[in-house]
C-alpha cells in the first residue's frame, strides 16, 4: 500500500486473510489442530511443518519486518519473538521484556505494533465501562498461530505441548483468534475483550453479540462443572443489563451440556458455528 502512488480512497476495498479458520480446514482432534495450526502449507500437508514454519520464521524476520519498520538488531528482533511466544496468552507487559532483553519499553512496544501489523499476533484488550480505560491498559497477547507458538517454544510434540504448562493458553488463544476470523470473515471489526475482577477472577473473552457482553470462558476440562462458573456468575453481576444473561463454557466435553444458573458448557469443536451463528442472527 505505502508504494501505490494514489490513495484509492472510495475504489478499494481491505480483506484481511489470517490462517485458515477451523470451518475453513476443520480437523476432528485438539492435538491436531493446535500442533499443525492453519497457515494453509502445514494444515494441509502436515509433513512438510518443521521445514516450512522454520522457513516462514526465517523469511518473516528477513523481509516482512523490514518492510513495515527499520530494525537495525535482526537478532534481538528473533530474540524477542522467542520471548514473545513465552508470553502467548497472557498480558503484554513491555517493561518485563524490555527488562529481559536489555531494550527500551518504546522499542518493545513498536515491535509488538509490528506483530500485529503483520498479523502475526493479536492484542486483547480489557473490557471497562470507561472507553479511556480499555485503550491505555494493558491488553493480552495472541499468536495468531498456534503452530508457530509451539515452534518458538520448542514444543517436542502435539501431546506434550497440550499437556504441558502452555497446555491452557493454546486452546484460549484457539478460541480467542477464532473469535477474531470470525468478525473478519464477516468484513466487521472484532469486538473482543477481556475481563478481570480486583480480586483476580477473570473472562477470558467478552464478545460484543446483539449490543451485549456475551461472557466466554475456556478451560482443557472434559468434565465442565458449578466450579468453573464463579468469574461468569461475577462478571454478569458486575455488568447487569450490558451482559448476556447466560455464559458459555468452552471446553473439551464430548457434547453440549447444561450447568447451573442457566449457563452451557460447549465443545471446543462447537465453538466457531456457534459463534457465526449469533453474528449473523
Amino acid at each position: 500500500m505505502r508504494d501505490v502512488s494514489e490513495s484509492l480512497a472510495g475504489r478499494v476495498a481491505v480483506l484481511e486473510l489470517p490462517p485458515f479458520s477451523h470451518p475453513e480446514f476443520p480437523r476432528s482432534t485438539l492435538n491436531e489442530v493446535l500442533w499443525n495450526g492453519g497457515y494453509p502449507v502445514v494444515a494441509m500437508h502436515p509433513e512438510r511443518r518443521d521445514m516450512w514454519l522454520r522457513s516462514y520464521v526465517a523469511t518473516y524476520i528477513e523481509r516482512d519486518v523490514r518492510q513495515i519498520r527499520n530494525i537495525p538488531d535482526l537478532r534481538v528482533f528473533n530474540q524477542f519473538l522467542n520471548l514473545a511466544a513465552t508470553r502467548h496468552g497472557q498480558e503484554f507487559h513491555a517493561a518485563d521484556l524490555s527488562r529481559e532483553l536489555g531494550i527500551t519499553q518504546p522499542t518493545v512496544k513498536s515491535w509488538g505494533d509490528v506483530l500485529e501489523a503483520s498479523y502475526i499476533a493479536h492484542f486483547l484488550p480489557p473490557w471497562f465501562r470507561n472507553y479511556g480505560k480499555r485503550v491505555v491498559k494493558t491488553p493480552k497477547f495472541y499468536f495468531y498461530d498456534a503452530a508457530l507458538v509451539n515452534l518458538l517454544t520448542r514444543q517436542p510434540d502435539a501431546k506434550a505441548a497440550l499437556a504441558g504448562p502452555m497446555g491452557g493458553a493454546l486452546l484460549e488463544s484457539w478460541v480467542v483468534t477464532e473469535a477474531v476470523k470470525a468478525f473478519m470473515a464477516l468484513g466487521r471489526k472484532p469486538e473482543l475483550y477481556f475481563w478481570r475482577s480486583h480480586d483476580g477472577l477473570e473472562i477470558d473473552l467478552l464478545i460484543v453479540i446483539q449490543s451485549k457482553l456475551q461472557p466466554i470462558e475456556i478451560k482443557l476440562t472434559a468434565t465442565p462443572g458449578a466450579g468453573h462458573l464463579a468469574p461468569i456468575d461475577r462478571f454478569i453481576a458486575a455488568a447487569g443489563d450490558e451482559a448476556h444473561p447466560q455464559g458459555i463454557l468452552v471446553c473439551r466435553t464430548e457434547s453440549e451440556r447444561a450447568l447451573p444458573n442457566g449457563h452451557i458448557a460447549l465443545p471446543w469443536l462447537a465453538f466457531p458455528q456457534w459463534l457465526r451463528a449469533r453474528l449473523t442472527a
